[in-house]
Formats: C-alpha cells, structure tokens, sequence
C-alpha cells in the first residue's frame, strides 16, 4: 500500500507544480528559443525540473510522516537528507544555468561540489564484488578508502551528465528515467530495501506527472535543473540502496538500464576528441539526432528510444536473475543498433573529409 500511495502522491503533486514551474519560468526567463541545435519552432518554458523536485520531495516528506509504517533506520534517514542537500544544491545550480547560462566548468565544479556532499551523509563505494570472487573487495579494509569516495563521487557526476546529455527531445529524458526509476524499484524491493525502493516510485510518479506537459509536442521543458537532478538522484540511491548489498547487481544494473545515454555519451566523448574539440562541446551527433535526420519524426523517436531504454532493461533484470547469457544476447543485438546508428553519419563524414584532403 506504501508503494502506490507514494507513487500517486508524487503523481497528483507532480501535475500540480508543473504548470506553476511554467508560469515561474516565464517570470524568471527561463525559456527555450527556437533555432541553433533546438529543433523547437516556438518559446518553451524550461523550469519543469524544479516540478520534478518539489514533487519527488514532497511525496517522500509526506510518506514518512503520514504512514507510520514506513520506518527508516537512522543510516537511511541520514542517506536522505545527504540526498536532499545535495539534489537541492544541483537543483540551483540547473535554474541558475537555465536562466543565465552557465560555462561546462562551472557547472562541472559545482557537480562535484553537490556529489561531495554525499561523502558527510557516508556515501561511498568501498565494498565491491565482482563475479567468479568469493570474497567482496573492501577498499575501507586495505586503507584505500580514498578510492570509494573517488568512485562514489565518479559515479554521481557520470550520471548526472550521462542524463543530461540524454535531455534532447521532448518527453525523452523524462520518459528514459521513469523506465530507469520502475527497474531501479524492482531491483530495490528484490532485495529489500525499502527506502530505496520507496524513493524510486516516488520519482516515477513525479516524472509521469510531467511527462502529462512534456511529451511531444511539449508545453515545458525540465532544463538543466530537471536533467541534472535526476541524474544526481538516480546516482545517490543506487549507491544508498543498491550498492549497499556489495553485489555485481549493484554496479550493473543502474549502468544497464542506462545504457543507451551511456553509451551515447561515451560516443559523443570519443568523437568529440577525434575532432579536436572539448567533451563540453555541444553538437548534433547524438542518437536523437541521427534518428531525426533518418526521416524520423520527433514523437517516433523518442517512442523508438523509449523501445531500446525497455530492452536495456529488460537484459538488466535477466541479468540480476542469473540469466546472463539471454542478457548478453539482447545487449549484443541492442549495441549493434546503437552502434550502426552512431556511426552511420560519422563514417560518412570521415569519407567525405578523406575526398576534400586529397
């Protein structure tokens, strides 16, 4: 019963802030322009993330209170605050950049600055197991604690970025992450923990509440302030749930329902590089990007996107029941799409450069 309540609580509350977050962007100045990389013909309000926050926050202060079995131990309460101290930190930081703009290295250094203040709320990723080991291994145990950190605040970062980029098409990032947050429940209340699990379906509610106003044609759009924000959440309770239980589950799992913004990430990386370009550089190379110029419309691909986020997902939770080899068989079929399509332009262009050199 806790579990839908939290989920319909986020939901009603999330329909509620979103247009309210409009009316505020419009106030502030925080609006999407048509033109440049925007595929958008008309001005777009982009304050739908501070929605998402108030909704996934309220539910989660509501829950608490109001449904007294919903009992936290003291670490868990502690894991949560360090969450909501540090997602209101990226939070600020997103309404900043989506009302005055703010340089890669800037928004950058106050990531970090927001992933650093897990480590005060014990945050970390000291324990690890791998496959085929009988024994997990402790970084805390052999004096590299440091290295945990270094992981913990590697992996909040990443994703905060890994969401980010994701964020090109109307109802795209929105929709990728309510696939990530069911999965990432399922996995959660596998293992039992209840927290995290809780705090997953509070953030699938507030994202189908926005998704109502943002998938195409979108009236809002959640901005730097959303991405950011649900990269930073989806990073901090994977490691304050999941990661928790020292398994191979706990690395894998988050990575591969993600995997298609990691992996257009990744590829935005190294072809950004072999252009002589910075990695903040933005472009048109990104997987929506390639679908759109295929004659795409904007709404099939982002259902298209949805389609190969499910089967990330889906090769997820056959993994996390021991059956590898079926996820490995989707993940090998789901790359080589990814990989045909990213490369599909480059190869061209790499052609026409070697005939314009010559």
């Amino acid at each position: 019963m806790t579990y839908a309540l939290t989920f319909f609580v986020a939901l009603a509350i999330a329909t509620i802030a979103t247009p309210v977050s409009m009316k505020l962007a419009g106030r502030w100045g925080a609006i999407a322009y048509p033109g440049g990389r925007h595929i958008h013909t008309r001005q777009i309000p982009c304050l739908g993330g501070l929605a998402i926050y108030a909704a996934f926050w309220s539910a989660a202060l509501i829950m608490q209170v109001w449904d007294k079995s919903y009992a936290m131990d003291a670490l868990s309460k502690m894991q949560i605050w360090g969450l909501f101290l540090g997602s209101t930190i990226i939070l600020v930081v997103g309404i900043w950049d989506d009302i005055l703009g703010l340089r890669p290295l800037v928004k950058l250094f106050w990531q970090i600055i927001a992933a650093a203040v897990l480590i005060g709320f014990d945050f970390s990723m000291n324990m690890i197991s791998l496959p085929f080991m009988e024994q997990s291994i402790n970084f805390q145990t052999l004096g590299l604690g440091a290295i945990g950190v270094l992981l913990m605040l590697f992996w909040v970062v990443g994703l905060v970025n890994t969401v980010n980029v994701s964020d090109g098409l109307d109802g795209l990032a929105a929709g990728i992450c309510f696939i990530v947050a069911l999965l990432l429940f399922w996995s959660a209340n596998r293992i039992g923990q209840l927290p995290a699990a809780n705090l997953t379906l509070a953030l699938a509610g507030a994202l189908l509440g926005f998704l109502f106003f943002n998938f195409p044609p979108a009236r809002v759009f959640m901005g730097d302030s959303g991405s950011m924000f649900l990269g930073y959440i989806i990073g901090g309770i994977s490691i304050m749930g999941l990661l928790k239980t020292a398994t191979i589950l706990g690395l894998v799992f988050p990575l591969l329902v993600l995997g298609m913004p990691v992996t257009d990430l990744t590829f935005a990386i190294i072809r950004r590089k072999l252009r002589g370009q910075s990695v903040a550089t933005a472009d048109r190379g990104h997987l929506h990007h390639r679908l759109l110029d295929a004659g795409l419309s904007q709404r099939a691909a982002v259902l298209s996107m949805y389609g190969i986020s499910a089967f990330f997902g889906v090769a997820a939770v056959l993994g996390a029941k021991g059956q590898w080899i079926w996820a490995l068989v989707i993940l090998v079929v789901v790359f080589a799409l990814l990989i045909i399509i990213l490369m599909r332009r480059t190869a061209m262009l790499a052609v026409f450069n070697r005939r314009h050199s010559k």
